[in-house]
């Protein structure tokens, strides 16, 4: 394992050294603090990371190793991984490879060695970042002041449409029963239920399990596919799902669920929920640090219940401008008040801001899938 330098700078000026761990190189991105414990797998192949640096605030990460059953996707999207310490060795009965080498094998650069806490106080007082982690022979003579230039030359998540970016090639059929998903259980009477029609926006496998875990034919399409190409799959229900980016430069997405509102029940995920949003009139901002983890609570305002959720987002949905556009707000963070599920009755839209598939975990928010499914059922409450 290598013990070269590296070095992660932000585009104001703020530098921080360290080690290098897994590949050696330049990588540029928006940096994110991340709070969950474990889960580091899954965080690595979740699209909605496309091109970020990701900083993790446990103390350490990797002792788990990485196998081939845990990733969220076909392939890692986050571009850096930051840690204060990498684990060097690995101790589960699962791994087939050290994490070290798994980012080595994808690419992926990282830096441990660092204050991490630090890094993260700083992110939340600042607000999101740019940044560059450099390491290896790309370090070289590079300066302080280069590293800050090459930070702040990154371009923007406005100025991006990195949905097209992770969005699948072409419309399948999600089976569960090949590759990576071989390790599902089989569900008995899978593909009896209701037809789902997925648009794509870089949606996580454990999304596309849940639903077909609960009896659904999961059909899933690009993002840009448009409305005529869903509506002759003939589903019961639309998803969006989650994805990468400001929800602002994904309007094709936009454009076809205006074209298919009234027409079959919706529910968004994430990105898809802040699309949903868009597409009725309502707006959306961008958060100061965003929310990154498995911790977050979040309130049922129909319960009064407090469930533990799974958070990935820059963005949210302006609240006023959401009630303007008919929908009722269902779900509020406890941690800044931001609208975390939205429900439109007459049109028979959902959403959340939230994770309900996490991997892995929590799942206090499990019975989504049953109200949605309840809702394409036909028996909107």
């Amino acid at each position: 394992m290598s013990a070269a330098r590296a070095v992660l700078a932000l585009e104001d000026g703020t530098v921080w050294e360290g080690t290098t761990y897994g590949a050696e190189g330049l990588a540029g991105g928006e940096v994110v603090f991340h709070t969950s414990m474990t889960g580091y797998q899954e965080i690595l192949t979740d699209p909605s990371y496309h091109g970020q640096l990701v900083a993790m605030t446990a103390p350490q990460i990797g002792n788990t190793g990485v196998n081939e059953q845990d990733d969220e996707s076909g392939r890692p999207h986050v571009r850096g991984f930051i840690a204060r310490e990498f684990s060097r060795r690995v101790s589960n009965y699962r791994a087939t490879r050290s994490l070290h080498e798994y980012m080595g094998h994808h690419g992926i650069v990282g830096i441990h060695d660092i204050d991490t806490r630090a890094l993260t106080r700083h992110l939340r007082e600042a607000g999101c970042q740019r940044g560059v982690l450099v390491s290896g022979r790309e370090l070289g003579g590079m300066d302080t002041a280069a590293l800050v230039s090459a930070a702040a030359a990154v371009p923007r998540m406005l100025d991006l449409d990195p949905v097209r970016e992770v969005t699948t090639a072409r419309r399948y059929e999600f089976r569960g029963d090949s590759g990576a998903d071989e390790w599902q259980p089989a569900v008995r009477g899978i593909g009896q239920g209701p037809t789902l029609a997925v648009v794509d926006c870089g949606t996580k496998r454990n999304i596309l399990r849940s639903f077909r875990g609960h009896g659904a034919r999961v059909l899933v399409f690009p993002a840009d596919a448009g409305a005529e190409a869903l509506r002759e799959a003939a589903p019961d229900g639309l998803l969006l799902t989650n994805g990468p980016g400001d929800p602002t430069t994904t309007a094709y997405v936009v454009d076809t669920i205006r074209e298919l509102l009234g027409q079959l029940p919706m529910l968004g995920i994430c990105l898809g929920h802040q699309l949903l949003a868009l597409a009725l009139g309502a707006t959306t901002y961008k958060l100061p640090f965003g929310h990154h983890g498995a911790n977050h609570p979040v309130q049922n305002l129909a319960t009064g219940r407090i469930e533990i959720t799974s958070q990935n987002h820059n963005y949210a949905v302006d609240a006023e401008s959401a009630e303007a556009a008919g929908f009722e707000i269902t779900h509020r963070s406890l941690f800044d008040g931001t609208v975390q599920g939205m429900r439109h009755r007459k049109l028979g839209l959902y959403s959340v801001q939230y994770h309900p598939e996490a991997a892995p975990g929590p799942h206090d928010s499990a019975y989504l899938w049953d109200e949605f499914l309840d809702l394409v059922g036909g028996r909107i409450a």
